[in-house]
């Protein structure tokens, strides 16, 4: 009987599950990144039966990069065919050619400390600044178009991370950590409640909710039904949950019945906190986490229930990540110093 090679793969690696495989993860062995890793990869794990159809057993995790001291907001531009993510401390922009792995400075712009960053429709970068506490957009032309820095008249905290929505709006967070230090932004008193917005075509600004700590990594199901927002706001409120909330999506503009998706907490290691994240065609979430450390650290991966099924252990914290490649079937992620990749069988769901 013939078993194609892809089946092979999963058939006889992808068996541990349940509480087997979560005690694997615990047993986070220190790897050279420099070397080959052997297959399969023994970093990336499957907690339920329903993550091994988008694990591949002869794929490594790479590290395609370091030299950052706070790598976030990851986004892939199809056409190019780059990865451009922020050095938020460095104050730099970098971009990856898939071509021959290339990275170079893509920008150096002085003060804005960029966190997240997407594309429109259009193919042009958004960034999220801390420094400059707006929403930017850079034009073909090289010039840069302020989206938003203001609502109902007072300056916005610091926008993180965001999102655009096929009607041409973007969505945005505005947890305010580049308004609280130096290192990733300016010392600024927060002048609004930490919040979620969406920018109109036409820039009008609507508050979409308050209800959430630290609103931190946005990102849609794939069929814009639903948004999902992580909170971060244990960070600086003891009180605060650490876990990813969900709201349905009324007339494409307006949240209702908000609920928690997924709590962080990964039993018998503890609870770290969710930061970037992204969805795939199938509606599962993959969500950059950390702060717990070995065997906690990377990403870890939702199903549309909220049941956690999968695991990429990383060396460092990751901050964000985001899907790419030609095939749009690549998972790049920003850990704390460094980017990584890994192909996996999932797809992502949207344009970057």
């Amino acid at each position: 009987m013939s078993l194609h090679r892809r089946d092979f793969f999963r058939k006889t690696t992808g068996l541990a599950a349940g509480a087997a495989a979560v005690s694997s993860a615990f047993a986070q062995t220190v790897r050279d990144w420099k070397s080959p890793a052997g297959y399969p990869d023994p970093d990336i794990i499957a907690i339920d039966p329903r993550f091994n159809k988008y694990k591949i057993g002869n794929t490594p995790i790479q590290r395609l990069y370091t030299g950052c001291l706070w790598a976030e907001g990851p986004a892939w531009n199809g056409s190019g065919k780059y990865l451009v993510w922020s050095d938020i401390p460095n104050n730099r922009q970098l971009r990856w050619l898939e071509e021959d792995g290339h990275v170079s400075v893509l920008r150096h712009e002085s003060s804005h400390n960029s966190n997240g960053n997407t594309f429109d429709y259009e193919g042009r970068q958004i960034s999220f600044e801390h420094g400059t506490r707006r929403v930017a957009r850079y034009e073909y032309n090289g010039k840069v178009t302020v989206i938003a820095d203001k609502f109902e008249g007072k300056r916005l905290n610091a926008p993180n991370d965001g999102a655009v929505h096929p009607d041409g709006s973007i969505w945005f967070t505005d947890p305010g950590y580049g308004s609280l230090m130096a290192y990733e932004g300016n010392v600024n008193k927060l002048e609004l409640k930490e919040a979620v917005y969406r920018v109109d075509k036409d820039g009008k600004i609507t508050k979409l909710t308050d209800e959430i700590y630290k609103p931190n990594g946005l990102c849609f199901s794939p069929d814009y039904k639903k948004v999902y927002i992580a909170d971060t706001g244990s960070s600086h409120y003891p009180q605060a949950p650490k876990n990813i909330k969900m709201w349905d999506i009324a007339d494409g503009k307006t949240l209702r019945n908000g609920r928690q998706f997924c709590s962080m907490d990964l039993p018998g290691k503890g609870a770290g906190m969710a930061d970037g994240i992204r969805a795939d065609t199938d509606g599962n979430i993959w969500v950059g986490a950390g702060w717990v450390g070995p065997g906690y650290d990377g990403v870890h991966i939702f199903a549309p229930d909220g049941v956690r099924i999968g695991l990429i252990r990383l060396p460092e914290i990751c901050a964000n990540i985001c899907f790419g490649g030609t095939k749009r079937n690549r998972l790049f992620m920003c850990g704390s110093q460094s980017l990584y990749a890994v192909y996996t069988e999932a797809i992502g769901a949207h344009i970057c």
